[in-house]
């Protein structure tokens, strides 16, 4: 089994350390940085499956190397490190872009368990057909979601994320129906808590906007239950 290449900034030597270490021990080629410009230039450089990034770096934060990454991919899982607990810190981390944020100090199994968790080696379920929102078609294994204007041949294709894919899946297969906030946020996230659904709430504007061209399909917030797909 090959091993998963991890991109780990962190500019504390010892913490740095202690997570390449415990993450090589499992399975993990990690690339370990010690600031933000560094890493951004292993990143142009090489290729990995997962960027575990502080956010207070010197030469370059965290938020900063995210969107730069994000200008050139807009697919490779994100999580963020960080001693900061302000909710606007979350929401910023989110919105530009991140998957994921754990505060420090935190547990390398737990770590583990969510990098996991977004490079999708949970047992959710794989459908091989093609679903259909409205004029859209989701293909669920590829992650490709096509829409097709009505009288026009041509279909416009848009690419999702792992966790975008996951999301739209489970508003489909319960489409006109209240998906519940809480069991999707354990199933796709792990936990309920507020990050994780500042995080969800993200993930579903995204969706929304790739989904705009079909005036007849909307994603509805239904206040203190969840979300409904309506098509």
């Amino acid at each position: 089994m090959s091993k998963i290449k991890l991109l780990l900034a962190e500019d504390e030597p010892a913490l740095g350390q202690i997570v390449q270490e415990s993450l090589e021990t499992r399975d993990f080629d990690v690339t370990l940085c010690k600031d933000g410009a560094q890493a951004l230039e292993k990143f142009n450089n090489g290729e990995f499956a997962i960027l575990v990034l502080d956010v207070m770096m010197p030469k370059m934060d965290g938020f900063t190397l995210a969107k730069k990454i994000r200008e050139t991919n807009e697919e490779i899982p994100i999580i963020f490190l960080t001693a900061k607990s302000q909710t606007a810190d979350v929401v910023e981390g989110f919105s530009i872009g991140g998957n994921d944020y754990m505060k420090k100090p935190f547990s390398v199994e737990e770590l583990i368990v969510r990098i996991h968790n977004l490079l999708g080696r949970t047992k959710l379920q794989r459908e091989s057909e093609v679903l259909e929102i409205g004029d859209y078609r989701f293909d669920f294994p590829r992650q490709i979601l096509r829409f097709r204007e009505s009288g026009n041949e041509s279909q416009e294709e848009q690419n999702l994320t792992h966790r975008e894919a996951h999301l739209l899946f489970h508003l489909v297969k319960n489409k006109n129906q209240v998906l519940d906030r809480s069991l999707i946020l354990k199933k796709l996230w792990g936990d309920d808590d507020f990050f994780s659904g500042r995080s969800m709430d993200v993930f579903i504007t995204k969706l929304r906007k790739k989904l705009s061209n079909d005036p007849n399909v909307s994603i509805v917030n239904v206040r203190g239950y969840g979300y409904k797909l309506i098509c």
